[in-house]
């Protein structure tokens, strides 16, 4: 363990010391959300990014200099050991996060884990059943759905739960990436479903799931499904023997175990129907997220990759004028941004991790419960696991509540 020298103290406020377990691509945005939060949000806790935890020395040091954290752990058991970490950050491959979290729980840490929960239902149930031992001494968990806390998805939810849109007749949720539809990428962990858990389904699918019941507040009940892989095997990395992603090593390949694709039609309880579509094959889609309500009096839209507008129908007004507005959700009144920039001037990808931190803080000073919990991880798992078991019966299958 490598220690830094001690910031200075904030007498006026506890300290909430954070350890984080991954500093890759998720754990440099979690780092970013740690710094930032209470720097723009006046928060009940003062943060403490204590250590970071990844087994390569070298390579975790560098980490936590360029992150911005404290210390250093080559191994997350030392992370949880620690008596001056509160809360553990989950940011590694799905195939880890049971052991993790549970552990950290039963150490009487608070935990923030990432989505999708676990790898199967039965070690989100796990999960749930930790968190559950665990929150009579005050320990809460949470897992990090992150778009939920983009501004305009705030207001969409908003909206909704106003009944401006009535009720709820159709959801349509895509999440369109292209990384992978190259043959000739190097396989990573993100396509071995031991690691992973599923493809695109898990991935990305993972999320627009929980949107599409985060907006609507309403949950999904049953599913058809189909899964699909285009691309069945693919080059090693060339440093594939340390589990890292490289150069592709062409001359020795490796099998894909898990979807490139997912489709899906749902019910949801309250009687909408929703349809479902993610993939990593979609040429020329970034990260488009893409989801419409349409209700009983009216409808909303939503694009990620311009993530500071909400389009809204209002059903009530003019037929002669009505249609579609076009909504900058940069206001003072809009969620979370009265903390940021003067209207018109735009955020980011990062900033909803920093609205997760600081929505978590909030919550952990005030006793409450944060949101998603882990049986909100559960329940999309669930959805998760009843598409892929749909796709193999080629059924309809009930979601379990």
């Amino acid at each position: 363990m490598t220690d830094h020298p001690d910031l200075p103290a904030d007498a006026a406020r506890e300290t909430l010391s954070v350890g984080m377990v991954g500093y890759a691509f998720m754990g440099a945005a979690h780092s970013q959300a740690w710094r930032n939060a209470p720097r723009f949000f006046d928060l009940p806790l003062r943060l403490r990014m204590r250590a970071v935890a990844g087994r390569n020395p070298d390579l975790v040091a560098a980490a936590a200099a360029r992150l911005g954290w404290e210390s250093t752990e080559t191994s997350w058991r030392s992370l949880i050991d620690r008596d001056d970490v509160d809360l553990v950050d989950i940011c590694t491959p799905g195939d880890t996060h049971a052991e993790i979290a549970i552990a950290a729980l039963a150490a009487g840490k608070h935990v923030l884990c990432e989505k999708p929960l676990a790898n199967s239902v039965e070690e989100a149930e796990a999960m749930v059943a930790a968190a559950e031992r665990a929150r009579p001494a005050g320990v809460r968990a949470m897992v990090g759905f992150t778009y939920r806390r983009v501004p305009a998805i705030a207001l969409a939810r908003r909206l909704v739960a106003d009944g401006r849109l009535g009720r709820i007749h159709h959801v349509r949720a895509q999440y369109l990436q292209d990384w992978i539809v190259d043959p000739e990428a190097p396989l990573s962990w993100r396509l071995d479903k031991d690691k992973a858990g599923s493809g695109a389904l898990g991935d990305i699918g993972a999320h627009i799931v929980d949107l599409a019941q985060f907006i609507t507040g309403d949950a999904i009940a049953s599913v058809s499904g189909r899964l699909e892989t285009f691309v069945t095997e693919r080059p090693l990395p060339a440093d594939h023997h340390t589990g890292l992603s490289g150069a592709a090593d062409t001359a020795r390949r490796g099998p894909v175990t898990v979807d490139d694709a997912a489709a899906f039609i749902a019910r949801f309880r309250g009687g909408a129907l929703g349809v479902f579509e993610a993939t990593r094959f979609a040429l020329g889609r970034k990260n488009a997220i893409r989801i419409e309500v349409n209700g009983s009096r009216g409808s909303l839209a939503f694009d990620f990759e311009d993530m500071n507008v909400l389009h809204f129908h209002d059903g009530d007004d003019d037929a002669a004028t009505g249609g579609f507005r076009r909504i900058l959700a940069t206001e003072a009144e809009h969620p979370y941004m009265a903390a940021w920039w003067p209207p018109g001037h735009l955020i980011g990808y990062e900033h909803s991790f920093t609205h997760q931190v600081v929505d978590l803080v909030n919550d952990l000073a005030a006793g409450g419960d944060p949101s998603p919990s882990f049986a909100d991880g559960l329940q999309v798992q669930r959805v998760l696991a009843a598409v892929e078991t749909s796709s193999d019966s080629a059924t309809w299958q009930d979601v379990t509540p």
